[in-house]
This record gives structure tokens, sequence and C-alpha cells, in this order.
């Protein structure tokens, strides 16, 4: 498990059995050394790409002056991790599989980046978000494309409107939540971590899954704002 929270990825690797790496997606050195902290539980298989952050602006300022304008910096920092970070990890990771001894039809190791329904129909704001969402769901496949030649999988979830913590607790939680799930069509809530969970296991385990980019999102389509 690789993350920037050491405090809650300790306690969830141990709980998992497994080990926890501090790493900054964009930081090669320290992906490279949790790579390698993998490699030491057996031949590394399997990557998935979760790492991301959002930031909401609009694209110019209301008066129309050059310093109202979407902050350059802030978009560039959501590229940086969202899309870069995860070319990133899945570039040292791939390189880590292409080096183990091949399975059935020849597969060492499958890949599952995630992506976001802001890849398809992003709200006004998101030009950060979706534009870094939408680079992952391009270079899906012309890394499977590229990675096919070590027998490499790779697929992308776009996930759409997940019930997890960053949302936070309480009343105040419950009724922004609820007026989230506006745009789902069924069922009427939003989606469940275990939901993505058994996505990205599917999309490891089965061989014949390749260079494909899957919503689960309740059929939601986002309105423009």
């Amino acid at each position: 498990m690789l993350d920037m929270n050491d405090a809650a990825g300790e306690v969830l690797a141990k709980e998992l059995g497994g080990i926890f790496a501090h790493a900054d997606v964009t930081n090669t050195e320290e992906v490279t050394a949790a790579v390698e902290a993998a490699k030491e539980l057996g031949p590394l298989r399997a990557l998935v790409n979760c790492a991301g952050i959002g930031w909401a602006s609009r694209t110019i300022g209301r008066d129309g002056k050059y310093e109202s304008a979407h902050n350059l910096d802030a978009f560039s920092r959501v590229i940086s991790i969202n899309l870069i970070g995860t070319f990133n990890c899945l570039r040292l990771a791939a390189s880590a599989m292409s080096q183990t001894d091949p399975l059935a039809d020849g597969e060492r190791g499958a890949i599952v980046n995630t992506a976001s329904l802001a890849a398809f129909d992003g709200q006004i704001g998101q030009a950060a978000y979706s534009a870094s969402k939408g680079g992952v769901v391009g270079m899906t496949l012309p890394i499977a494309r590229d990675l096919a030649v070590v027998g490499v999988r790779i697929n992308t979830i776009a996930p759409g409107l997940i019930d997890t913590p960053i949302y936070g607790s309480g009343e105040a939680s419950e009724e922004f939540k609820a007026k989230l799930k506006r745009d789902v069509v069924f069922p009427d809530r939003l989606g469940h971590a275990s939901e993505f969970a058994s996505l990205a296991v599917e999309l490891i385990t089965n061989s014949y899954m390749n260079g494909e980019t899957i919503r689960i999102d309740g059929a939601a389509r986002l309105q423009p704002k």
C-alpha cells in the first residue's frame, strides 16, 4: 500500500496483512522504493492506481482580469498528481512486472487506473480535474498496446459518486450526499467502495479484459453544475 498518510496507511496495511510504503506518486525514488518493497512479498503482479486530488475553479474570473483567471499552478498540480503520478506508478510497476515469470497466455501482470465520470461530463469548475482524468482514459489503450509485448494488461475504472470518508459524517454530510445523488439513475444512492473494489478485482483477474475504460456510476450523467 502506497500513500502519504502514514497513520492510516500503517493501520490498514496491518489489518490486511500487508505492508505500507510512504510515497508521493510524483516522486520517482519513493515509488521505486514502494515497488521494491512489494517485490519482497512475492512477484509483483497487480497495481491499482487510486491517488488523486481535485480543484474547483472557473477558467476566468468574474472581473475578466488576468489575475482572476484559473490559477495555473493549481491546474498543474492536479495534472501532476492525477495524470503524471498515475503514469509514474504504472511505468515503474510495469517494469517490475516485466521481470516476472510469465503465467498462462504469457501474462505477467495487470494494472487498474482510476479516472472519473468527470472525464466524460465534467462540471463547471472541473477543468483541471476533468483534464487529468481524461488523460488517464486517453492513455489506457496506447499503454495496453505498449505493454502487450511483456504480457501486462491495463484497464481504467471511471467511478461516479462513491461514498467515501471524503464527505465526512453527520447530518450535514448526509444532506450533502443526498444532493449529490440527484444525477444517479439507479440505484438511488451513492456507490459503495466495495463495488469499486469488486470491479478492480475483476479487471485484475479476468485475463481477457485489456485496454478498456469502464464507468461505474449508476448511469449518472452529471449536470453542468
